[in-house]
């Protein structure tokens, strides 16, 4: 059964009550106690995040890491959101939530409607998590964009079209086209 969240709720949201909703159909993440909804991925950006995550998946075990679909990540107490997709280190598999610290990269795909999220606000949190990298990929245009944390910030690493090659070398070591991760048009 799939959870509703009430409208009737007053602010703020603690993570008990957050967790206590259970599965929803829509994305449903927590900002330091408010709650902030989107809805579900499209398919293009569903087969990108599936198409990486298999690329992914070798070279992270290679190196005794995990990558993971929408997993929950808390970033600190009240505020848990749900990463495109993220590679840890060893994690505790059966619980509900994966702590910031184990986060090696966060990854999220971007579209018109969640831009400005993953742009500014989550990269400002996870920067404040201390999560050494994090990858935008344009739903769109395909195009790979790499931070590095450096200072408690993210700065440019690598910006990558279609026609060229994300070289990742940490956490793990894997070669990205962006177009392998495009479906077809």
């Amino acid at each position: 059964m799939t959870a509703v969240i009430p409208t009737d709720h007053h602010f703020p949201w603690t993570e008990e009550e957050y967790l206590a909703l259970g599965e929803t159909e829509d994305r449903v993440e927590l900002f330091e106690g408010d709650l902030h909804v989107s809805s579900s991925p499209t398919p293009r950006h569903q087969r990108i995040c599936g198409k990486l995550l298999l690329r992914l998946d070798a070279p992270c075990e290679a190196r005794g890491l995990y990558v993971h679909a929408a997993i929950n990540l808390r970033l600190k107490p009240g505020t848990i959101v749900i990463p495109d997709l993220t590679i840890t280190s060893a994690i505790d598999f059966d619980d509900r939530v994966v702590p910031a610290d184990r986060a090696r990269l966060v990854c999220e795909v971007t579209s018109p409607s969640n831009a400005a999220t993953d742009k500014v606000l989550k990269m400002h949190y996870y920067a404040e998590a201390g999560i050494p990298w994090y990858l935008l990929i344009d739903h769109e245009t395909g195009t790979l964009v790499l931070h590095r944390l450096e200072n408690n910030a993210y700065v440019r690493h690598a910006t990558v079209r279609p026609g060229d090659v994300l070289r990742l070398i940490e956490p793990v070591t894997v070669d990205i086209r962006p177009e392998s991760l495009l479906p077809p048009r």
